[in-house]
């Protein structure tokens, strides 16, 4: 594995340490909760994170997902919150905050990654292999992680 891949899965790993500590500390209530001015919840954001990198990294790689194709698409861009979460599923989530890095990791040491389809994202980055799409994939966590902030402040947490 390229050292700049190692490290940038570090950094998501890192970035997802974080986002279980909330999914650990906060009442699954306040999880689910979408205050006033808001389209989703925390919950959302940290699932999202979950299914949008398989989009990014497997689904574009033309590699199959690692997660169901409910998850993707309850959690994809362009949905939101249509029922609270159950604690079950927030530790199905939680889970699969490391078990997709862990599998993404391995995936990319044995090569399966070997062609990509191009996309420009809604945030105007192109990305046309899986190298860059890792990459970006931890600016996307990083906009929602800072939603999440915003969130726990929105319903008084802070």
């Amino acid at each position: 594995m390229e050292a700049s891949i190692a490290y940038t899965l570090k950094i998501t790993y890192k970035t997802r340490v974080i986002l279980k500590n909330y999914l650990e500390t906060i009442a699954l209530e306040d999880l689910n909760k979408i205050p006033k001015g808001y389209n989703n919840n925390i919950f959302w954001n940290i699932a999202h994170l979950v299914a949008t990198q398989q989009i990014l990294v497997y689904k574009f790689s033309e590699v199959p997902a690692l997660v169901s194709d409910e998850i993707i698409n309850k959690y994809r861009k362009g949905t939101k919150p249509e029922a609270d979460a159950t604690q079950a599923e927030v530790d199905e989530i939680k889970t699969l905050l490391f078990s997709t890095l862990e599998q993404t990791e391995e995936d990319y040491k044995a090569g399966k990654f070997k062609t990509y389809n191009t996309i420009t994202t809604s945030m105007d980055s192109t990305l046309s292999n899986v190298d860059e799409a890792i990459a970006y994939n931890n600016f996307h966590e990083g906009i929602h992680l800072g939603s999440v902030l915003a969130l726990r402040h929105a319903i008084g947490l802070v």
